[in-house]
């Protein structure tokens, strides 16, 4: 069962990986297009609720794992 948990948990971390992964090339595109600052800070705007997400969900991930290898 607690095998279920570290692996659920790896699953959701690496998720969340790619998640902030797509994260940072969003943002490195937008600042090679040549935007002026507000159309920067609008696109990085955009990304950041996003970024935040695949955040918490790695850190869940982790926490689920760090949890399935105390309890088994």
């Amino acid at each position: 069962m607690f095998e279920l948990m570290i692996w659920g948990g790896a699953a959701l971390s690496f998720a969340g990986l790619i998640g902030l992964i797509w994260c940072i090339f969003k943002v490195a595109r937008a600042r090679r297009a040549g935007l002026s600052e507000t159309e920067l800070r609008a696109a990085v705007a955009a990304v950041l609720p996003l970024n935040l997400g695949a955040l918490c969900l790695s850190v869940i991930g982790l926490m689920a794992v760090v949890i399935g290898v105390i309890l088994s």
